[in-house]
């Protein structure tokens, strides 16, 4: 693989579950025991560089030939939590995704056919020898999904300003019962609220995947490359969860006023988002 430059690679936010050491089986435990010693464990936007580093050659290489053994770390009160990378799973969930979001000329050009379809095949092979398969992470590009606010609460949101050193940083961070409990609570209340739409089946989506993993698991909601396009004073006032809930929890009373006022500081915040990927 060609060596990639330290140059930050935006706009990915992400969705991530953490599990203990406890919900994997023998010999991947093992590996993570030892993984989480590392003292040189890759970032996020390393994760992104090899991702990327794929594409350059011709004809380019959408899904890593073999799975990644990097996950992100965390130890939580002495109990160590992994959260797998599964880079080549999620590139071929991602190549279904990808053509939806271009045009087919676009995605011709970025990648042929062929490339894509002998991807496909590759990947129905596998999943045929491993059909419970499951990612760790979610993404979303240039945005956070309104449902993943619904998993977490304004009291677990973490802002850094960062430094000159360092980037800002904003995420949160919550027990996997308790975003479990917050799905279950929302979708109630939506559904006798609005009957459908799109946050009720990202919500029944998410809660489906969230199911998959142990109940001590941690989600974390990290807006990761986000923060290197949105000025510091926009990531400090924003508080999307906060909004989220508030509105959630007017329609559970009947406000329709207050709901539809936090909705409409949701839209706002997130046009000016999407304002800016249209100029990018």
């Amino acid at each position: 693989m060609p060596k990639v430059s330290s140059v930050i690679v935006p706009y990915t936010t992400y969705l991530r579950v953490y599990e203990p050491l406890a919900a994997f089986p023998e010999p991947e435990r093992g590996h993570w025991e030892r993984y989480a010693r590392r003292p040189d464990r890759p970032s996020y936007q390393d994760e992104l560089r090899r991702s990327l580093a794929d594409l350059l050659p011709t004809p380019p290489v959408p899904v890593p030939v073999h799975e990644s053994g990097d996950a992100f770390v965390l130890d939580v009160d002495g109990v160590v939590c992994v959260c797998p990378w599964r880079t080549r799973l999620r590139g071929w969930q991602a190549l279904d995704e990808l053509a939806e979001e271009l045009p087919p000329p676009v995605l011709d050009a970025v990648l042929p056919p062929v490339v894509r379809r002998q991807a496909a095949q590759d990947y129905e092979r596998w999943l045929a020898r491993n059909p419970d398969a499951r990612p760790w992470i979610r993404t979303a590009t240039w945005q956070v999904p309104l449902n993943w606010f619904v998993l977490v609460g304004a009291e677990e949101r973490r802002f850094d300003k960062g430094s000159a050193d360092t980037p800002p940083a904003l995420r949160y961070r919550t027990p996997m019962v308790q975003a479990r409990r917050r799905v279950a609570r929302a979708l109630r209340t939506l559904k006798e609220a609005v009957d459908e739409g799109p946050l009720i089946d990202g919500l029944i989506d998410v809660g489906r995947w969230l199911e998959e993993f142990h109940p001590r698991s941690l989600v974390e909601l990290d807006y990761g490359g986000l923060v290197h396009v949105l000025p510091v004073g926009e990531l400090e006032d924003d508080h999307s969860a906060a909004d989220v809930a508030e509105g959630i929890e007017a329609l559970r009373h009947g406000d329709g006023v207050t709901a539809g006022e936090a909705y409409g500081r949701l839209v706002e915040r997130w046009r000016s988002v999407r304002d800016r990927r249209s100029a990018n």
